[in-house]
């Protein structure tokens, strides 16, 4: 098994999918001509984007939808740079809110906090480096 997709669930998939290509410079991998789903090529796990409309029909239970008001839901995307402080700057002025500045962690990373348009916590952070 292994791990295929991050899909979040937002009113707008075409919106949402154009708001990460500007804030982390990630490619559009396909968007379905419905405007209900998308992905963003991120490497080896693909990062996408289901409508609404989509997630009603296709998950089988209700789920609470994102709210940017409401603190963000205890999950967190992490894109890895060398750049964070730039990576920082990119995303605020791409829309994102600004939740941490860069700064050094115990544990040697470099690491920033934003959130989306849409409540999804997202850090920009330095790579790991061995003890």
């Amino acid at each position: 098994m292994r791990f295929g997709y991050a899909i979040v669930y937002v009113s707008d998939v075409v919106q949402a999918v154009g708001f990460y290509e500007r804030a982390f410079g990630l490619a559009r991998a396909f968007v379905h001509e419905s405007g209900d789903f998308a992905q963003l090529d991120t490497g080896g796990t693909a990062l996408a984007f289901t409508s609404h409309r989509l997630g009603v029909k296709a998950v089988p239970v209700p789920y609470a939808a994102l709210d940017p008001a409401m603190p963000p839901a205890g999950i967190e995307f992490t894109f890895i740079t060398d750049d964070v402080a730039g990576g920082f700057a990119r995303a605020v002025a791409a829309g994102a809110t600004a939740l941490a500045e860069p700064h050094d962690t115990a544990w040697g990373q470099v690491v920033s906090y934003v959130r989306d348009p849409y409540g999804v916590l997202v850090g920009i952070a330095s790579p790991v480096t061995g003890s």
